[in-house]
């Protein structure tokens, strides 16, 4: 069981929440950021401030990561140090949403320095990180996520779906759904506004029938209310659904409503912007002209 020091990198919508879950469960965590002022809140809240991220690994029993992409990744592990500094028998714990070559990599790099690497990408949004109920999709070896399970238990509900870069193909399956229903919602709420029936009490009419989802639930209300803060943004759906596309393509696969779904989420952001919550789908669909279809 790991009791100990957490070091814990990024710091967005999605990490300040994790982190500040594990500071609340009694973790020992020093944060890393460009900027100390954006991390000023879990300082407060009793974390330890790193000066740069390669003395926050040195010190860092348990590294933790919630980062954009792949490549700011590979960034803070090779270009900032941190690879060289994690110590044998660290335990690297990766919660951003990655392309699963890119995971493996990482794995394959940290496991020739005998520190164990884990690629856990969640699903739940700000919501769920919030409130300590994400989906945590784990790959990697089971000791390992046998190691983490105090430390991720706390940030929501694991489920270790495989070896190196399975979570993050689990995730990728997780986003091809979100971003299809998100569509299948936004579109079904549109027909019946636009055809002349109340929308909010068609959501209601479909609680519990076939049609019910989280989704329609959850963001189908922030639909109808206009509601379109980001949570999940649609600069991440799209970067989501790309990578899926590119799995899809590796495992040669044609998979039409994916690819449709990476079109009208690239529309989003062509028209209203990317950094909108990914519900904005509905906003889109409600703005078109009655006559464009």
């Amino acid at each position: 069981m790991i009791t100990a020091r957490i070091g814990w990198i990024g710091t967005g919508l999605m990490g300040s929440r994790m982190a500040a879950n594990l500071l609340r469960a009694g973790f020992a965590v020093t944060v890393w950021n460009r900027t100390r002022e954006k991390v000023q809140p879990l300082l407060d809240h009793g974390a330890s401030w790193a000066a740069s991220p390669a003395e926050l690994a040195a010190g860092s029993e348990v590294l933790m990561t919630s980062l954009t992409d792949g490549p700011a990744v590979g960034d803070v592990l090779m270009r900032h140090g941190v690879a060289a500094a994690l110590r044998r028998g660290s335990l690297m714990i990766d919660l951003s949403s990655i392309a699963p070559a890119f995971a493996r990599e990482h794995a394959r790099l940290l496991g020739g320095q005998g520190v164990a690497h884990l690629d856990a990408p969640v699903s739940g949004g700000t919501k769920g990180a919030a409130a300590a109920s994400l989906a945590i999709m784990v790959g990697g070896a089971a000791g390992d996520v046998e190691r983490a399970k105090p430390i991720l238990s706390v940030l929501g509900r694991p489920t270790h779906v495989g070896p190196s870069g399975a979570g993050q193909i689990a995730k990728l399956a997780n986003q091809v759904i979100v971003g299809i229903t998100l569509g299948a919602v936004a579109e079904a709420l549109t027909l019946a506004a636009r055809a002349g029936a109340d929308p909010a009490a068609v959501r209601t009419a479909l609680s519990g029938g076939f049609a019910d989802s989280r989704i329609l639930q959850e963001h189908g209300a922030r639909m109808l209310a206009g509601d379109f803060t980001p949570g999940g943004t649609v600069k991440n759906q799209i970067k989501d659904l790309i990578t899926a596309i590119a799995l899809a393509d590796e495992s040669h696969l044609d998979l039409p409503l994916l690819h449709a779904t990476r079109a009208q989420f690239q529309a989003i952001a062509d028209t209203l912007g990317d950094q909108l919550d990914h519900s904005a789908i509905f906003k889109l669909l409600m703005e078109q002209p009655a006559d464009s279809a």
